[in-house]
């Protein structure tokens, strides 16, 4: 095996988990997900989860927090590496897939994170600072402190520019961070891969597993979240197929407009996870039009030995 993780990638109902699948039974492995909202605990359907009673290996970094808790790509990239290191212990091969790729580069490349996560005391002052002194004044605030930051950072996206305070805090740098995703610094040698299909057939496919997704019982799962304490500002709710059932539970919508709404995010985020894939020349392309997942499993390996 010439790389130390192999990724297969790609947009949503592309194929990914059922082509894993079937390396991962050759090659004696596990997969490690990189999906950003499968790491939710109850959050089955909407997320395309395969059943447990339903994988061929196992599946790791699913279910392993509440959709009441904050989840990062900096926790990701901690609880990936300890995968991929105990894999490469053992003498296995380290196989992701998934469609989140800020959550493979953080768990493959040099990312450094701002030490605080989510709602910790340090970010909440910053939170209240904005909130009191306005989005200007804390876009001065980053410029005083990290003047190549703020050049990048537009004033208004708060957000971005509390990171990025956080950031300098720990003695990183925004801006330079951001210039390194173009030329990133592997921490594990990869190889991956990404599986794109005519996008007509794509869209199908997303259109359909969202009727699926209904017929599951995607509202009943909704409602369950609900009364597990699944609060409508968290992250978790924000995921596509969620946000929307919550806008008919509240009489927003109609079942209908929920459902068109489910499907039009769906397809516009499989473009979104195309586009980011594009930009990174390290992935190989495998057109999966026609072929099964066994099929493209051997188009994955045959890959590999021609870079060994």
């Amino acid at each position: 095996m010439p790389a130390h993780v192999i990724v297969i990638a790609g947009p949503t109902a592309v194929g990914k988990s059922a082509t894993a699948d079937c390396l991962a039974q050759r090659w004696g492995t596990e997969v490690l997900s990189a999906d950003a909202m499968q790491v939710y605990t109850g959050m089955d359907i909407g997320t395309a989860k395969t059943p447990v009673d339903e994988r061929p290996v196992p599946l790791r970094l699913v279910d392993i927090v509440s959709p009441t808790t904050a989840y990062s790509a900096a926790l990701y990239q901690h609880d990936a590496r300890a995968l991929i290191d105990e894999k490469h212990q053992r003498g296995e091969v380290a196989l992701m897939c998934g469609g989140t790729g800020l959550y493979i580069n953080a768990a493959l490349d040099d990312m450094r994170f701002p030490s605080g996560e989510f709602e910790d005391e340090r970010r909440l002052a910053y939170q209240e600072l904005a909130s009191s002194m306005g989005a200007d004044y804390m876009h001065r605030l980053l410029a005083q402190r990290d003047p190549k930051s703020a050049e990048v950072i537009h004033p208004h996206n708060v957000r971005r520019v509390i990171r990025a305070l956080e950031m300098a805090d720990d003695g990183l740098c925004y801006a330079d961070q951001k210039a390194g995703f173009s030329t990133p610094k592997e921490c594990y040698p990869s190889m991956r891969f990404c599986l794109s299909m005519n996008r007509e057939e794509l869209y199908r496919r997303i259109d359909t597993r969202v009727d699926v997704m209904i017929e599951l019982g995607l509202v009943d799962e909704v409602k369950h979240l609900l009364e597990m304490g699944l609060q409508c500002d968290s992250t978790a709710s924000q995921a596509i197929g969620y946000k929307e059932i919550l806008q008919y539970l509240d009489g927003e919508l109609s079942l209908g407009e929920a459902i068109e709404l489910i499907k039009r995010g769906s397809r516009r985020y499989a473009k979104r996870q195309l586009s980011w894939f594009r930009r990174d020349a390290r992935y190989h392309w495998i057109e999966v039009d026609g072929l099964s997942a066994s099929d493209t499993a051997d188009e994955v390996q045959r890959l590999i030995e021609g870079a060994a």
